[in-house]
């Protein structure tokens, strides 16, 4: 007597029910036509309910349309549902819209259920909430994009250092000769004081792109904003209040005084800006600690005590458009003339290279906050440096008549260097290769015995040869700002180094005591 093979129980719909209901995912079952609102809801699970703020009542029996936003996402469905008999699930991702009108992004799939005979009855279809994850994505992108804006902002603004010495250093050149010509010597100043605001636009450019060194030191934001308030508040006019609210026991941070300085200066200014009747800025600083469970929202930052320092103006705010391109260098809401579009791009990099982050909240009509986190330290105040500004002046006589060569790329910079040299006494020859500097080197009817080169890239290579065949050769270093070159093959009283842009009265400082040295 043969076995009879025994019949399957049917599912036990209590068990399925309960099982839909564990999912960690939102899901929904709908029968399979495809009605004007979309395909009508069956069944949603808890999960789904909890992502969208619905209650069941508000979605069984109704289109799943109310839930998908994009249309984009129906013509994909009424596709995948003309196939006979669909096998392959549809994939997709996209935005649902929320019992409150507001919206979360999802991952999800469509699924089909068939009966004993094969045939499609209803529509099953999986959510997950992406939202976090996509917006981590995003920020993680527009990172990348500052930062290859950057780059580009920084090799801008080595180039434009050279250009910004050469007009300085003919002013000075111009200013020796003009010393009993009052008028023509007002009208130099003012052509070298363009000059040094064009420097100062390069180091705005070179902070964006971190190029721009600090000179950090141990600070307390409370007193910085004590020190400027006075000079805050007339920034302010007569087009709003400004108001403080400073933690009493804030902690210290590191990073470059003057440099933030002009970070609380800027973001005052666009405070400003954008003030309207009964305008009001408000500076508040307080500790913040952030743990481990919460560094889901704070991505770029790990786990431990900070210090916030946040510029909020009661304005006319920003549009998210506006706010996605707000730290990009040359991007002003400003009218012509008004801005340059590079103080929030120098913000964005002094705030970054003192290992900090800055967020952005506006809304339109109810005003901007500006918040810059950094990492507290244990460490006392260091004192805060004196600022000087020597005015413009006759160049200084060194009369020297050593042998100089100066390596430089750019022609006009090379010549102006070489020539200013010359008319001071010296031997002075130029290359604008390394290997044109070689050259004139070994056919020189006499050593050289100042270099002066970048010493990036080959111009290492070329002064340690140099300095190996005369080892009591000086070398000046005239770098880009950022860079950092101290070689161990020379003794350090024989190596200075200058940054571009620099004032050629310190050339010649530089240059002749090196030589004495």
């Amino acid at each position: 007597m043969s076995k009879s093979t025994p019949k399957k129980k049917p599912p036990n719909a209590s068990l399925l029910a309960s099982s839909l209901q564990a999912l960690g995912e939102g899901v929904l079952v709908a029968e399979r036509k495809l009605l004007k609102g979309g395909l009508r809801i069956s069944y949603i699970n808890d999960m789904l309910l909890k992502m969208t703020g619905y209650q069941s009542e508000d979605l069984v029996g109704h289109g799943h349309g109310i839930i998908h936003v994009e249309k984009t996402d129906r013509m994909r469905l009424a596709r995948w549902l003309r196939a006979p008999n669909p096998s392959r699930p549809l994939l997709g991702e996209g935005f649902l819209r929320r019992q409150d009108d507001s919206t979360l992004y999802a991952a999800w799939g469509f699924s089909t259920v068939k009966d004993s005979e094969g045939k499609v009855t209803h529509i099953v279809a999986a959510y997950r909430d992406t939202t976090e994850k996509r917006n981590l994505q995003q920020m993680l992108n527009h990172t990348q994009q500052l930062e290859a804006v950057g780059r580009l902002a920084g090799g801008v603004a080595h180039d434009f250092n050279n250009l910004i010495s050469v007009i300085n250093g003919y002013c000075e050149m111009l200013a020796s000769d003009l010393s009993d010509q009052p008028q023509a010597l007002r009208e130099v100043t003012e052509i070298h004081n363009a000059g040094l605001k064009a420097a100062k636009l390069t180091r705005q450019l070179l902070a964006f792109g971190r190029r721009q060194p600090l000179n950090t030191q141990v600070l307390n934001l409370n007193q910085m904003v004590n020190d400027n308030a006075g000079i805050l508040t007339r920034l302010l006019h007569s087009t709003g209040v400004l108001k403080l609210d400073l933690d009493s026991k804030l902690s210290n941070v590191r990073t470059d005084h003057a440099q933030f300085q002009q970070v609380l200066l800027n973001l005052t200014l666009n405070a400003r800006d954008a003030l309207r009747d009964n305008g009001r800025v408000t500076i508040t600083t307080e500790n913040r600690q952030i743990k481990g469970h919460q560094n889901r929202r704070a991505a770029d930052l790990t786990p431990g005590n900070y210090v916030v320092i946040s510029v909020q103006d009661n304005g006319t705010g920003m549009d998210e458009n506006t706010q996605k391109h707000l730290f990009e260098p040359f991007f002003t809401t400003k009218s012509e003339g008004k801005g340059s579009g590079l103080g929030l791009a120098m913000i964005y990099g002094v705030v970054q290279q003192s290992s900090g982050t800055i967020r952005v909240h506006s809304e339109i009509l109810v005003g901007s906050t500006f918040e810059i986190i950094l990492p507290a330290v244990d460490a006392k105040i260091a004192p805060s440096p004196v600022q000087t500004q020597a005015p413009l002046s006759s160049l200084p006589s060194t009369k020297g008549n050593e042998s100089v060569l100066v390596v430089e790329e750019d022609d006009v910079l090379r010549k102006m260097v070489a020539g200013m040299l010359t008319a001071d006494g010296y031997r002075a020859m130029d290359a604008r290769t390394t290997s044109e500097g070689l050259t004139l080197a070994k056919e020189a009817s006499r050593p050289i015995q100042l270099l002066i080169i970048n010493l990036a890239g080959d111009g290492e290579k070329m002064a340690k040869a140099l300095h190996k065949k005369h080892p009591d050769l000086r070398i000046l270093n005239a770098c880009n700002q950022g860079a950092k070159h101290s070689p161990k093959w020379i003794e350090a009283k024989y190596l200075a180094t200058m940054t571009k842009p620099f004032a050629l009265s310190e050339l010649l400082k530089a240059s002749r005591g090196l030589l004495d040295a």
